[in-house]
């Protein structure tokens, strides 16, 4: 029998996930030069390329243009998309053993973690996952409602989605309608009455998260003028300390930019950003009505962490902010799989070189790349080297014959089975009509696009029958 991944029996790979991790992988898979395989993508939402597309902000247009690289990806011999199939509920590990010689999953980190603080279930309490995912048309999502007739948001965290957050919340109406960003989000944000923005960091300037490009970027809104308290702006001792021994020109430049803003005389625009630090929501106030009436705030210093890292401790200090509305956004976690291993603490798989392992003993023919791998962190580009070296140990166990014994070596077998699990799965092909109809409705408004936000939308579009709603039990 001739050797998997030979011209004569090419390895059948399965990827789930269409996100930046799952093309990366899709690239250096059919692009290698030692092993013949075919790559099928799966992902649950019927249109691909994950988080660009329902993460990057809807104006940041140039960052989406990432996936031109990836429909090139997709153009290569021996690659299928299968949208609108779900992991767990359409198709299970043990299928996938019998269809294909190793699977890779690139599922993200799907969960953003709480602050853990009393008044958090309060109404206008949001998760920023969920703003993010509304305004950018995700399907699971579009239902939502956030109350944006407060003058007064707080947004916890001082991330690139927390930077986002506060940028979507201080535009113009007419910035946005420039954009692909929901048409529902649109109207929505055309009549918010939201005024000042708050971005909490429980750090310093130094240690923010988020990167110089979009700090830049909040400096130069023309609908919101900037401010940074001087006292939030002026790094504590371990900070200069670390700076000094350790500090690269990236975060120096960043501190500086941060200084630059405590200095500016506010213009008058409409609204007001101001960037906060060293500061952490204590609890939200209850206004009465079960909704947010204001955010108690603790003052905080650094103290030495583990290795060099500096680590916020709660001071005695304590102020109120007029906030009353608040979206979190302190970091995600990955969600449980069925069938692999979970690290709770980590809210990853285990793993070891992308080889998914329990305890210390490899999985055999089960991958991992993205978030999911190495938790939420780099940007999208970070999942580039991230792919290659899982694709490698794909590749080294292929050679070495570690992969799961499909019995059967149609190619056509894998979409024979999914058309009786999910007769609604979405190929490429039906991508592509689904694209091509989206850029010509945003056209006539010169926005890059206008979005299907529902499976129903894009299964009309295609000329599929929508399928019924479940008939609920007696």
């Amino acid at each position: 029998m001739p050797e998997i991944g030979s011209s004569d029996r090419p390895a059948r790979i399965a990827v789930i996930g269409a996100g930046p991790a799952g093309f990366y992988a899709v690239g250096h898979l059919l692009s290698n030069k030692t092993h013949k395989v075919t790559v099928d993508l799966f992902d649950k939402l019927p249109v691909p390329y994950g988080l660009v597309r329902s993460g990057v902000a809807p104006d940041h247009q140039k960052i989406k243009n990432v996936t031109r690289v990836y429909v090139k990806m997709a153009a290569r011999e021996g690659f299928r998309f299968f949208g609108n199939v779900e992991y767990g509920r359409d198709i299970h590990l043990e299928d996938l053993r019998q269809l294909y010689h190793q699977v890779y999953f690139s599922t993200g980190a799907q969960e953003d973690r709480r602050l853990n603080i009393p008044g958090e279930g309060l109404n206008r309490s949001y998760s920023a996952t969920d703003f993010v995912g509304w305004y950018n048309g995700h399907s699971d999502y579009r239902h939502l409602k956030f109350d944006l007739s407060r003058e007064c948001v707080a947004v916890v965290g001082v991330g690139n989605v927390a930077v986002d957050v506060c940028r979507i919340l201080c535009r113009t109406i007419d910035e946005l309608r420039k954009t692909d960003i929901a048409d529902y989000a649109l109207e929505a944000l055309a009549e918010s009455r939201v005024r000042e923005v708050y971005m909490l960091g429980r750090r310093g300037p130094a240690q923010a998260a988020f990167t110089n490009p979009e700090a830049k970027e909040l400096g130069e809104l023309p609908g919101a003028d900037i401010h940074v308290p001087v006292r939030d702006a002026t790094l504590d001792p371990l900070s200069q300390a670390w700076m000094n021994s350790a500090g690269d020109r990236l975060t120096t430049k960043k501190v500086a930019m941060i200084d630059a803003f405590s200095k500016r005389v506010a213009e008058g625009k409409p609204k007001t950003l101001t960037l906060r630090f060293l500061v952490s929501p204590a609890a939200l106030h209850n206004d009465g009505t079960g909704a947010v009436g204001g955010v108690r705030l603790v003052r905080n210093k650094l103290i030495e962490g583990r290795g060099d890292r500096l680590s916020a401790q709660a001071t005695s200090e304590f102020e109120e902010l007029p906030a009353e509305v608040v979206f979190r956004s302190v970091g995600y976690r990955g969600v449980r799989l069925p069938g692999l291993p979970f690290r709770e603490d980590w809210g990853v798989i285990p793993s070891d070189k992308g080889r998914v392992i329990n305890g210390d003993v490899p999985v055999c023919g089960a991958y991992v790349g993205g978030w999911i791998k190495r938790g939420p962190t780099g940007v999208i580009g970070t999942n580039k080297p991230d792919a290659l070296e899982t694709v490698r140990s794909m590749l080294e166990d292929l050679t070495a014959g570690k992969c799961f014994a499909p019995e059967k070596t149609d190619l056509m077998v894998p979409s024979r089975f999914l058309e009786l699990q999910q007769p609604n799965m979405i190929t490429w092909q039906d991508w592509e009509k689904l694209d091509a109809a989206e850029i010509a409705a945003g056209a006539p408004q010169g926005r890059p696009r206008i979005k299907f936000v529902s499976t129903e939308e894009m299964l009309t579009e295609l000329g599929r029958p929508i399928p019924a709603a479940p008939q609920s039990g007696h």
